[in-house]
């Protein structure tokens, strides 16, 4: 019989780590390669992998102690005869795998694909036209499943529009490396294919084959979730405090004696860790604790709160039981739907709103249409309404720059913007979204209607990006093809006018000597009150209809 010594291996980078568990029981028989206990850092959780078979004698730490590289942590009773018959050789070549392999947990998927490395691909998030992190909210594939170049892998969410990841190759899925509820940037990884015959380079596939250590700048979603926690382990989000998200990961952590599962756990309760008690060794904060407080601070909440709405001052809608009245169906919203939600009750509590309305008799424009149908067919270019429309507002903020500015932040000064892009309000299953025309002003008919047809099908099918639905400088919705007569818009800040437009009709209109009939179409426009007065909606408006009425004064 021999006493071996088993010590902290390399940590990647990490100074130091805590011991958060013990795995085996002194006494206990061990084979080579079962865990030993879990070092947890500020970033992740590790195994550490017994280096030898036989009979655990004692540890030399306990739970809750900080250790570092080189340290002792267990004594290990082999026979003479296994430590006699080791290979050096082999050692030495187990210790550099051990060297070569990522710390944390969550990488050892893709560190098992290496040996496979010129038949598998990685699949990452394409450009989507910002650095900003999206919600995944929906994994398309299975482990095993056989796909194609261009199916959809996973569906991001974005404040605004929901969009596909496709996959670059056709393959089988090996790995997935994103969960429902992970956040993902360009480039973040997704899964990883079995590529039949596909020879991968070193540059594609050096995120996998190089070693994932605890400092190392990885893709954010998958790395950031540790081996403790998973998608589904995570509760529904609930604001318990006025710290944002933020605060919270601003408090002084060298204070806080909390591993990264409680720390994420934190975050998405919103729950500053500063306010929490820890009950583990050494006032370590666990999740029963966060848990513990989020309980206590929605008891107090409910039984505080009385009928007001936190922080409006409005109050609040009194919760109804609908099933006493029969059969219903609750219905979770979709991201989109409780961002417009949240949006439109911002927008209509914090701008004086004035809706004006007037009609434009579009006759000449339509049958002016319609004499392009033959050219519309031959370019495979659909001509609507909506395009003369956005070429009408776009000079009509030129004419009329008042319509063409945002208030400053301070409240003090307001922005007058030199560009003029308009965004389309686009119905889809998934909710309602405001792509945004470039340049309206420096487009002609045919451009516009371009755009109008690659903005609406890219939001029909989600795959807009952020870049296609920002920097608009007014909004247009238009109801023509579902009816109504008129409507009062709500304005979509900071943008400071919008403009209704329902269905066309044809009415009897007086030329002075008859009535005559023209086609009439109803326009609501909607500004706010603090940067536009009634005179210069008017005289928008009033331009706005005599563009309509003849568009040859487009081309002046």
């Amino acid at each position: 019989m021999a006493i071996q010594i088993v010590t902290v291996p390399d940590l990647g980078g990490a100074e130091s780590v805590d011991v958060i568990e013990l795995n085996v029981t002194p006494g206990d028989a061990v084979e080579l390669e079962d865990s030993l206990l879990v070092l947890e850092s500020d970033k992740a959780t590790m195994d550490v992998p017994s280096p030898y078979a036989g009979t655990l004698v004692k540890y030399l730490v306990a739970d809750g102690d900080t250790v570092k590289v080189g340290d002792s942590i267990a004594e290990l009773e082999i026979t003479h005869e296994i430590a006699e018959s080791a290979d050096p050789e082999a050692e030495a070549e187990v210790e550099a795998e051990k060297e070569v392999e990522p710390v944390a947990q969550i990488a050892e998927s893709a560190v098992a694909t290496q040996s496979e490395a010129s038949s598998e691909q990685l699949i990452v998030v394409p450009d989507i036209g910002s650095d900003e992190e999206i919600d995944v909210i929906e994994i398309s594939v299975a482990i095993g499943d056989q796909i194609e170049e261009g199916d959809t892998l996973i569906v991001l969410e974005s404040d605004k529009a929901t969009m596909d990841v496709p996959s670059s190759h056709s393959g089988t899925v090996i790995n997935i490396l994103a969960a429902e509820g992970d956040k993902l940037s360009t480039g973040g990884q997704v899964a990883i294919l079995q590529v039949a015959g596909a020879a991968i380079g070193r540059d594609t596939t050096s995120e996998i084959n190089e070693p994932v250590v605890l400092e190392s700048a990885v893709a954010p979603a998958p790395t950031e979730v540790l081996s403790e926690v998973t998608a589904t382990d995570a509760e529904p989000a609930v604001n318990v405090t006025a710290t944002s998200a933020t605060d919270t990961e601003s408090s002084d952590t060298n204070t806080i004696y909390a591993g990264p599962a409680v720390r994420m756990l934190a975050r998405e309760l919103g729950v500053d860790l500063a306010n929490v008690a820890g009950t583990g060794p050494r006032g370590r904060i666990q999740k029963d604790d966060v848990n513990e407080y989020v309980k206590k601070a929605l008891n107090h909440s409910s039984s505080s709160s009385g009928s007001m709405a936190s922080g409006s001052g409005i109050p609040a809608v009194p919760a109804i039981d609908f099933s006493q009245f029969g059969d219903i169906e609750s219905v979770k919203l979709s991201k989109i739907q409780k961002l417009t939600a949240n949006n439109m009750q911002r927008n209509w509590l914090n701008v004086p709103h004035v809706t004006q309305f007037d009609d434009a008799d579009i006759t000449e424009l339509e049958d002016f249409r319609k004499s392009l149908k033959a050219e519309s067919e031959k370019r495979g270019i659909r001509v609507t309404p909506v395009a003369f429309l956005v070429k009408a507002i776009a000079a009509s903020l030129y004419a009329n720059p008042e319509f063409n500015r945002s208030l400053a932040g301070d409240g003090e000064h307001y922005i007058q913007k030199h560009y003029i892009n308009i965004g389309m309000a686009v119905d889809t299953p998934r909710g309602l979204v405001v792509p945004v025309i470039k340049d309206a002003n420096e487009k002609g008919i045919w451009e516009i209607s371009e755009d109008i047809m690659a903005l609406a099908g890219l939001a029909r099918d989600g795959k807009l990006k952020p870049v296609d639905m920002q920097g608009g400088c007014f909004t247009l919705s238009s109801l023509g093809a579902i009816g109504g007569t008129g409507f009062t818009p709500i304005v979509n800040s900071p943008e400071v006018g919008i403009l209704g437009v329902s269905k066309s009709q044809i009415k009897p209109v007086w030329n002075g000597s008859d009535f005559a009939p023209r086609l009439m179409l109803p326009l609501c426009l909607s500004y706010d009150h603090r940067v536009i007065n009634g005179g210069d909606a008017g005289r928008f408006m009033t331009h706005l209809v005599k563009l309509l009425g003849d568009i040859r004064y487009l081309a002046l």
